[in-house]
């Protein structure tokens, strides 16, 4: 029998907005913070623990997050978030 002992997810999320919209990279750079604000207060509505490595901002107002994020509620998550 297996179980999972401890785990954890690595992502690279990268929030952009579509060209199409014609936004300058001023105004889709705001639009791409509030984005991510909202992200972070859905994980923590979840009790989801998290930590965000890296966040990049891009020359087209794009913003590359790295995040390592619990995995299951039910995996031993300690080691990940030294």
């Amino acid at each position: 029998m297996k179980r999972v002992k401890a785990a954890c997810i690595y992502q690279t999320l990268v929030f952009s907005q579509k060209p199409e919209l014609g936004l300058s990279a001023e105004a889709a750079l705001e639009i791409n913070k509030t984005e991510l604000e909202r992200y972070k207060k859905s994980l923590e509505r979840t009790r989801t623990r998290y930590l965000i490595t890296d966040v990049s901002e891009e020359a087209d107002g794009s913003l590359t997050v790295r995040v390592r994020k619990q995995y299951s509620d039910r995996a031993e998550v300690e080691e990940y978030f030294k």
